[in-house]
């Protein structure tokens, strides 16, 4: 006989039942959001509100709308030194499912109903950056707070990973239309559809980062369940979690303005507060967000380089700098505890809303195999009890 949990999410995954209907079968409430109390994790707050270099004024849409609403969050790839620790870290502590194992690419499905991931091998540290005094590394420079905690100074923690691109399906999907629309943008679309359901376009964003726009939805991306093994051991004591939200990304680019105004006239995304050095930005009332981090081309400092002369443009890129996801179930301090337990140090954030076991958003930073900043908390969905929208 099947019971009761597995017949809900059994009813789920055959659309039978909404995301807010499941939650609330659940006894999940929807606490509140981490991007409303972002502004505290960027550098513009304070004395430092207002002032020139936090320069709010956004940047110009690149091109025209294209009226697409993103819908579903496919998968994100992710390149790295051993890719099998990573799958088998994930698979211990946040359960999701490998789907496909084929050499060093391992497949896996984030939660039952989110998109997957993508792990790849081959990654190339870069070489060590110089110790500067003081430097306390943030996120571009790969995570933060894992086994022994954070280093909170010291040599800066040499990149072995990096998430590279990812997938979001839209609607409308016509795929001649879709490929026209990219044309037409100048973005030069390379097509990458797999059989006859799922259809593909991959494009660039200002930085050269992938992103891979999709007719995808769960219903052509997972007919069969997920069975595949890893020849590697577990490295832990599985936990009984399961992942059910993308809360957010942690976005690092050159220009956040240009980004986030890319990502809104392309995806249809909603920037949802500036404050001068970073963008809040929702993907989706359903899928979660991005916090987009990077330069403010209205700064002063950005126009002029030293002696007032105009300031050369140095190399583009953007990265993912931390993801963060809604676990079920949820006690501060029982997580706390198996982290522990599994020698995992849990750094706290509840983005500055008070004590990790009180605060309305709970979530600890801990650190992946390959050096990831992996950011788990109580944040399930917009659309649980009492709040809005369907799946």
């Amino acid at each position: 006989m099947t019971d009761p949990i597995t017949k809900l999410f059994n009813d789920f995954d055959r659309g039978t039942i909404s995301r807010r209907h499941l939650l609330q079968m659940l006894g999940f409430a929807a606490v509140a959001s981490p991007f409303s109390k972002a502004i505290a994790q960027g550098s513009c707050g304070g004395a430092n509100a207002g002032t020139p270099r936090c320069n709010t004024t956004p940047a110009p849409p690149p091109f025209a709308a294209t009226g697409w609403k993103t819908v579903y969050f496919d998968h994100f790839k992710l390149q790295c030194v051993d890719p099998m620790a990573e799958a088998a870290y994930y698979a211990a502590l946040m359960n999701w499912k490998v789907r496909s194992v084929e050499g060093d690419t391992i497949t896996m499905d984030i939660g039952d109903s989110l998109g997957s991931v993508i792990i790849r091998g081959g990654f190339v540290p870069p070489p060590a950056p110089p110790v500067a005094a003081g430097d306390t590394t943030g996120d571009m420079a790969g995570g933060r707070g894992g086994r022994g905690g954070r280093g909170g100074g010291g040599a800066p923690r040499v990149a072995r990973m990096s998430w590279d691109g990812f997938c979001w399906g839209i609607e409308p999907w016509d795929t001649k239309k879709v490929e026209a629309e990219l044309t037409k943008r100048g973005l030069n679309p390379v097509a990458d559809h797999q059989g006859k359901d799922f259809q593909s376009f991959h494009v660039k964003d200002p930085d050269g980062f992938d992103l891979q726009i999709s007719n995808g939805n769960k219903k052509n991306r997972r007919t069969t369940p997920a069975t595949g093994k890893l020849p590697v051991a577990a490295p832990f004591e599985s936990t009984n979690w399961k992942t059910l939200w993308l809360d957010h990304i942690s976005f690092g680019v050159t220009n956040y303005k240009e980004s986030t105004a890319f990502y809104e006239t392309l995806m249809g995304w909603k920037g949802a507060g500036d404050e001068g050095s970073q963008n809040t930005v929702e993907i989706s009332p359903l899928i979660g967000g991005l916090i987009i981090r990077g330069g403010n081309p209205n700064a002063p400092a950005a126009q002029t380089g030293a002696g007032g002369r105009a300031a050369a443009p140095g190399p583009r890129r953007a990265s993912m700098g931390h993801t963060s996801f809604g676990i079920t179930p949820w006690d501060a301090a029982t997580v706390k505890a198996e982290l522990d337990k599994r020698g995992l140090t849990g750094r706290a954030d509840t983005g500055g809303r008070g004590d990790i076991l009180t605060a309305p958003y709970q979530s600890y930073h801990t650190t992946t195999p390959n050096g990831f900043d992996l950011q788990i908390g109580n944040r399930l969905s917009t659309g649980g009890a009492g709040g809005s929208g369907d799946r």
